[in-house]
C-alpha cells in the first residue's frame, strides 16, 4: 500500500518529503502491528491470545491517532478517548515511564472488561507521542462471570469501575492497582497476565516510536505526522466524493434487552455529500435497563469501522480519517447512555448499529456492501465456577458465524466479520483450560438465506461440562428478528440455544440468560446465519446443485427455495424451468 503521489503532494514540500512521509506512515505501522505481535505472543487469557480480542495504536503528542495494529477496526475510534481522558487527568504531570489503566465506560472506556493501557513517549524530557493498548479481559469481577451480563441494570453491578490512573510510575508497576486487581477478579492469573503482556505492548511502542523520531528529528517528525493525517484526511474526502450522493436510511432491531420483552429499534440515516459523510442514529430508540447501552465513543468507532470498509483499502488508520464523518447519536438513547447505564453487554447494540448502517449502505455501493448475518459477534458466552480444589475458572467466548449475500458473491462461510477481525478458539484450548468437552462444532445445512446469492450456513457449537456445578451466561440476539436480505434476497436463519440436561430433560431458554449448570450437562448453540442477495429462482441451477453436493442443501429445499429440481444427484433441466415458471 503507498501513498497516492497528487494528494501526497499537497501536504508535502516536494518529492523528498513524499517520499518520507511514506516511509513514516509504513514504519508507524510496523510499529503499531509489532505491538500486536508482543500481545498475542506474551498474553495468558484465550480470549487475548487465540481469540485475538485485543487492539494497539500510536498517538502523537496531543492524543491523535496516527497508526492502528491489524487489529479490531471496531476498536478504531474508541482508543482515542482513553488517551484524551489520560491527558484531561494527568496532563502535563506525566513522566517518563509511566503508563496509565483505565476501563470506565463513561470516562475514555467502553465496558469494563475492556483496560486500556497508555503509555506517553518522552524523548528529552518532551513528549512526542503515545503507544496504547485495550484487551478484554477474562474477568473484571462483578456479580457475574466474564463481566458481560445482559440482566444488569446499572454499571455498579459489573465489576471492577478503574478511572485514568496510573499503572507504572517511572517505570515501576503500581503495587496498590495490582493488588487491587488481583483481588477483584475471579481468575487474577490470566488477568494480571493480559495486563503485563499490555505493559510489554506499550514498551515494544515506545521503543519503535522513539527510534522513528530520532530517524525525522523531533520537530521533523512532528511535521510529517502532521502532514500524514491531512494526507489521510483529504484521501478520505477524495474517496468520499466518488460515492452516490444522497441520504438513505435503514432500521434494524434488536430482539430486547434481556429484561423487558420488546424490540428495540436501531435507526440510521447516512448521507453522503461531496466530501463529508454524516450518520445519523436520530430515531433509535432510548436506553434500556438492560447492559446492552453502547456509550457514544464505541457508537463513533463501530460507524467509522463501518465507513472504513467501503473505501480504498490504502487509506492509512489514523484521525484524518476521522474527520470528514460525523456521528450523531442523541444522548440518553441506546447508541449515547447516560451514566450509571448498564453497558456490559454492549456489543450487541454496537454490531447491530453496523448492520443499520450497512443497510442504508447498501444503497451507496451495493457491490460492497453484504446481507447481515452473523459475522459480528451476537453470541457471548460464559462459563464460570469452582474447581473441586477451590480454584475458580472462567471460560469466556465471542462467537462469530457467516457473512450474508453481496452483489455477485454468496456469504462467507465461518469467516469473522469486518467490524472484529476475531480468530476462532481452539477446541483444545478451550477442553485444556476449561471444564468443556466441545462435542460438535459445524455447519446447519439449509440454513443460508436463500437468493440470488446465498448466504453463509449458520454454525452449531455444542459443549458438555465436566465439573460439578457453575454458571452458563449467554448475551446473544437474532433469536425473534432475523438477520436482513438485501433486494429480495431470503432472510438468514435464527440464532437459538438449547440445554441439554444431564437428567434427559431440554431446556430452550431466551437469548439472554443465565442459569446454573451441572455435571453432564450440555449446551448447544446455533448462530445466525447470513441473509441472501437478489431473488433466489435467479440463482444459477449449477450453483444450487454445487450447494446439494456439499451438503449445504437438501434436494428437497433446492426445490422449495429455488425452484432447482434435482433427481439421483444429477439437475434436471426440464423440470426446473416449469417449476421457476409456476413458482416464480
Amino acid at each position: 500500500m503507498t501513498l497516492d503521489l497528487g494528494l501526497a503532494r499537497a501536504d508535502a514540500r516536494g518529492l523528498d518529503d513524499v517520499i518520507a512521509l511514506e516511509l513514516l506512515k509504513n514504519a508507524l505501522q510496523s510499529i503499531a502491528d509489532d505491538m500486536a505481535v508482543t500481545v498475542a505472543r506474551t498474553a495468558r487469557s484465550i480470549v487475548v491470545k487465540e481469540a485475538l480480542d485485543f487492539s494497539t495504536a500510536l498517538f502523537d503528542a496531543t492524543g491523535r491517532t496516527i497508526a492502528q495494529g491489524t487489529c479490531l477496526p471496531a476498536h478504531l475510534g474508541s482508543m482515542p478517548a482513553a488517551v484524551a481522558a489520560v491527558i484531561r487527568e494527568f496532563g502535563e504531570t506525566m513522566l517518563p515511564g509511566d503508563i496509565f489503566a483505565l476501563n470506565d465506560p463513561y470516562d475514555g472506556g467502553t465496558h469494563l472488561p475492556d483496560i486500556v493501557a497508555v503509555k506517553p513517549v518522552f524523548l528529552a524530557g518532551a513528549r512526542v507521542g503515545f503507544a496504547a493498548v485495550l484487551a478484554h479481559q477474562t474477568d473484571i469481577g462483578g456479580r457475574i462471570p466474564g463481566g458481560n451480563a445482559s440482566d444488569s441494570t446499572e454499571i455498579y453491578q459489573e465489576g471492577l469501575r478503574i478511572p485514568p490512573v496510573r499503572l507504572c510510575h517511572a517505570g515501576r508497576p503500581s503495587h496498590t492497582l495490582f493488588r487491587l486487581l488481583e483481588r477483584n477478579v475471579r481468575v487474577p492469573d490470566k488477568v494480571l497476565g493480559d495486563v503485563r503482556s499490555q505493559i510489554a505492548a506499550c514498551n515494544t511502542g515506545e521503543k519503535g516510536l522513539l527510534e522513528l523520531v530520532a530517524t525525522h528529528g523531533r520537530q521533523g517528525f512532528l511535521r510529517l505526522a502532521d502532514a500524514l493525517l491531512d494526507y489521510t484526511e483529504r484521501y478520505t474526502k477524495a474517496e468520499i466524493g466518488k460515492l452516490r450522493r444522497g441520504t438513505w436510511s435503514f432500521t434494524d432491531w434488536l430482539d430486547n434487552d434481556g429484561i423487558d420483552p420488546g424490540p428495540i429499534k436501531i435507526q440510521a440515516a447516512v448521507t453522503v455529500a461531496a466530501d463529508e459523510i454524516v450518520i445519523d442514529l436520530t430515531g433509535t430508540d432510548p436506553q434500556v435497563k438492560g447492559a446492552i447501552n453502547l456509550v457514544y465513543t464505541m457508537t463513533c468507532s463501530v460507524c467509522w469501522a463501518a465507513v472504513r470498509s467501503i473505501l480504498d483499502l490504502n487509506i492509512p488508520n489514523n484521525d484524518g480519517f476521522f474527520r470528514p464523518i460525523r456521528v450523531i447519536a442523541p444522548e440518553g438513547s441506546i447508541v449515547n447512555p447516560r451514566p450509571p447505564a448498564a453497558v456490559a453487554a454492549r456489543a450487541l447494540t454496537a454490531f447491530r448499529v453496523v448492520d443499520a448502517v450497512y443497510g442504508a449502505l447498501a444503497n451507496v455501493v451495493p457491490q460492497k456492501v453484504p446481507a447481515a448475518g452473523s459475522s459480528v459477534p451476537d453470541f457471548g458466552v460464559t462459563v464460570g465456577g469452582y474447581h473441586a480444589d477451590g480454584e475458580a475458572f472462567v471460560h469466556l467466548e465471542f462467537l462469530v458465524g457467516s457473512w450474508g449475500a453481496s452483489q455477485g458473491r454468496d456469504g462467507a462461510d465461518a469467516l469473522t466479520g469486518i467490524p472484529v477481525n476475531y480468530s476462532n478458539s481452539p477446541a483444545e484450548l478451550i477442553e485444556t483450560e476449561a471444564p468443556l468437552m466441545v462435542e460438535r462444532y459445524g455447519f446447519v445445512p439449509g440454513t443460508g438465506g436463500a437468493g440470488r446469492y446465498r448466504g453463509g450456513l449458520a454454525l452449531e457449537r455444542q459443549l458438555r461440562f465436566t465439573a460439578e456445578q457453575g454458571v452458563l451466561q449467554v448475551r446473544s440476539d437474532r433469536r425473534d428478528i432475523a438477520p436482513y436480505g438485501l433486494d429480495g434476497g431470503a432472510p438468514g436463519a435464527k440464532s437459538s440455544v438449547t440445554l441439554l440436561r444431564a437428567d434427559g430433560s431440554v431446556e430452550r431458554p431466551a437469548g439472554k440468560f443465565l442459569t446454573t449448570l451441572r455435571k453432564g450437562d450440555r449446551y448447544r448453540i446455533q448462530l445466525p446465519s447470513g441473509g441472501g442477495q437478489g431473488d433466489a429462482f435467479a440463482r444459477a441451477p449449477a450453483a444450487v446443485l454445487a450447494d446439494v453436493a456439499e451438503g449445504k442443501l437438501s434436494a428437497a429445499q433446492a426445490a422449495e427455495s429455488y425452484g432447482v429440481i434435482i433427481r439421483d444427484g444429477a439437475l434436471d433441466p426440464l423440470a426446473t424451468a416449469a417449476r421457476r415458471a409456476r413458482d416464480g
